[in-house]
């Protein structure tokens, strides 16, 4: 089956959850943004999705890209479906109108991505550096720049990449030697290699827009020194620029994405920002691409829950331990295996984890329209804390969780899900790389622990959590179970801060779990509001078993995860005493 996105559930979490539509009202450029439009918009989307990208997604798998002779082909239907997608609006939803966009808030454009990955990953990967390298170009561009190439990348009739990994150097961006040498002309000559570039080369749109991150002369070592480029495959009057793709990688899954290896062989290109900011203007980029991975990460597992729930809701194997069956189908009858016990519990718990890491995304998207347009710099200020520190918990979590429960997916097929009929092996394949690309899951909860928690004792992350505190209501059982989870992980903060004093190679060791952590107490906060918003009898039963799956099979890990980090945070205290205390005389 072919994946299908259902607006209601989105709209649920957006109206009923979020209250979207009171708070994208209170922005200005959304002031007329009310939530029949939203629908409507929604609506338009999941039709295009379903009918245009779905159903390529399986032969894109099995046919894949081709390379030969520099150039590369994209499997059939790709270009079709992505010049629709062009041409009903979709690239440009949330680029400001005056850039040929449409204007609407980050949120539609979240959902629209979350559904896109879920149907066809592959094809996705085409545009999904679109609204990244908009915003890069926008914030940072010279203004011949965004005259030039903005309205083309905001509408998608040119693709970009974002082109930082080198062979020799992998994540550390500091060793990057691509070189770029400044010309008379203003101008700059680009030579040198980049590796795992998405869409390095394709057949979908003319133009490619590149963004490689670069060093100039005499630039100092390390990440300090490093510039941002704009080399495009076709220079302004249409000549080739000397950008080539040597070869594409062949991958374990996303066969549909080119994943090239680009040689710049003193190619033109242009300073985005100034010399030596170069990561300073792209990390707009990562961090935009970065919550599109979150979000990548929740569609995926959406698609792998809706084939195992058909499946099992058509699958018969054996009698259902408890289960009460007429007469007239036999002792002898076998049940859905939808009944079963353990096929009830990975398919409520992969519910569990949609739902409510869709409430945290879907909120992330609406603070950032919030940090850009609120006329308050206070909500500004909180809209954008609430990014930074989410941002990485949302694209570790909602990555790993995409690759393990599409796995226990799977496992509901039993031998039939190992093999391709089905297509949800597909889904463990693919998912796998969103754990690795754009800042490893190790590489996020470092940053957030690191590079964002410690750094002011844990009080930004402390705010964040209080404000999800004064949310709830502690009159409730469930959110007072909520609360103190909240609280637990601030003192959490607070401890691994006294103890990195002592050892401050701890934080490194315990950052994933304290990630985890964090996850699950957010989790936690997510479902709370879902049970409190207001619902049908109908919508209420939907969620019943997903809410007793998130108390029973996937809160009980916060206890754990929180007992590791204490646990390294008293041996490092323990061996700081012993360190102090002088040997006994013998």
């Amino acid at each position: 089956m072919d994946y299908r996105p259902r607006p209601e559930d989105s709209r649920f979490i957006l109206n009923a959850v979020l209250d979207a539509p009171s708070k994208l009202r209170a922005l200005a450029p959304f002031a007329e943004v009310d939530e029949a439009l939203q629908a409507q918009v929604l609506e338009e989307a999941a039709r295009f999705v379903a009918e245009a990208v779905a159903p390529i997604n399986r032969s894109g798998d099995e046919i894949g890209c081709r390379f030969a002779n520099g150039e590369v082909a994209t499997p059939p239907g790709f270009r079709e479906a992505y010049q629709a997608f062009v041409d009903g609006g979709w690239p440009g939803l949330s680029a400001a109108a005056e850039d040929g966009g449409q204007g609407l808030p980050a949120v539609l454009e979240a959902i629209l991505y979350e559904w896109l990955s879920a149907a066809n990953h592959g094809l996705t990967m085409a545009p999904g550096l679109l609204h990244g390298a908009y915003a890069c170009l926008k914030h940072h561009g010279s203004d011949e720049l965004k005259a030039r190439y903005l309205s083309k990348i905001a509408t998608g009739e040119w693709l970009a990449t974002m082109c930082l990994t080198e062979a020799h150097a992998g994540s550390d961006l500091g060793q990057v030697r691509t070189r770029a040498v400044p010309q008379a002309d203003g101008s700059l000559r680009v030579s040198g290699g980049k590796i795992f570039i998405s869409g390095g080369e394709h057949d979908l749109t003319p133009n490619i827009v590149h963004l490689v991150l670069c060093r100039m002369p005499d630039a100092p070592a390390g990440p300090k020194g490093l510039s941002l480029v704009l080399v495009p495959k076709l220079l302004p009057d249409g000549a080739r620029n000397a950008v080539h793709c040597e070869r594409i990688e062949e991958k374990m899954g996303l066969h549909g994405s080119p994943t090239c290896t680009m040689r710049f062989d003193d190619a033109t290109g242009w300073l985005v920002g100034e010399p030596g900011r170069g990561l300073a203007a792209m990390f707009v980029m990562m961090n935009a691409a970065r919550l599109h991975v979150a979000l990548q990460g929740i569609g995926l597992l959406d698609a792998a829950w809706q084939k195992a729930g058909a499946y099992a809701a058509e699958r018969r194997q054996m009698r259902a331990p408890g289960a009460v069956v007429p007469a007239s189908r036999g002792a002898e009858a076998a049940d859905l295996i939808a009944e079963h016990p353990a096929i009830r519990r990975i398919l409520d718990t992969q519910r569990a984890w949609i739902d409510g890491a869709r409430t945290l995304a879907y909120r992330s998207a609406l603070m950032l329209d919030v940090a850009a347009h609120d006329a308050d710099p206070k909500a500004r200020e909180r809209a954008q804390r609430w990014c930074s520190l989410v941002t990485p918990v949302l694209k570790a979590a909602c990555t790993q969780q995409a690759f393990h429960g599409a796995s226990e997916c799977l496992q509901v097929f039993g031998g039939h899900g190992y093999v391709r009929e089905w297509s949800i092996e597909q889904i463990v394949r693919d998912a796998r790389v969103t754990m690795i690309y754009e800042g490893t899951n190790e590489i996020q909860a470092i940053d957030l622990l690191v590079r964002k928690v410690l750094p002011d004792g844990g009080a930004g992350m402390s705010a964040v959590l209080l404000e999800l505190r004064d949310t709830l209501d502690a009159s409730r059982d469930a959110d007072a179970d909520v609360q103190r989870r909240l609280a637990q992980l601030r003192y959490l903060g607070t401890t691994i801060a006294m103890a990195a004093h002592a050892n401050p190679v701890l934080p490194y060791e315990v950052a994933d779990d304290y990630l985890r952590a964090v996850m699950l107490a957010m989790l936690a906060w997510a479902w709370a509001r879902i049970d409190a918003a207001e619902a049908s009898e109908a919508e209420r039963a939907a969620r019943a078993g997903p809410a007793a799956a998130l108390r029973r099979w996937v809160l009980p890990e916060f206890d754990m995860r929180l007992a590791i980090v204490k646990r390294a945070c008293e041996g490092v205290a323990m061996a700081h005493d012993a360190a102090k205390t002088p040997a006994a005389a013998g």
